[in-house]
């Protein structure tokens, strides 16, 4: 917890917010792409697999 709180701590000056949201943006854009692609898998193997 020590460590953990020390690199925030460190970290946390040299984070702007155009950092922070186009990580944000990005990690919106990776979960629905993966949640896409998992779905799309999921229909293709019910249809071949009947």
């Amino acid at each position: 917890m020590g460590t953990a709180g020390g690199t925030f701590l460190s970290v946390l000056p040299n984070l702007h917010s155009e950092d922070v949201l186009r990580t944000i943006l990005l990690a919106t854009i990776g979960a629905i792409v993966s949640f896409a692609i998992s779905m799309a898998l999921k229909f293709f193997i019910k249809k071949y697999k009947k």
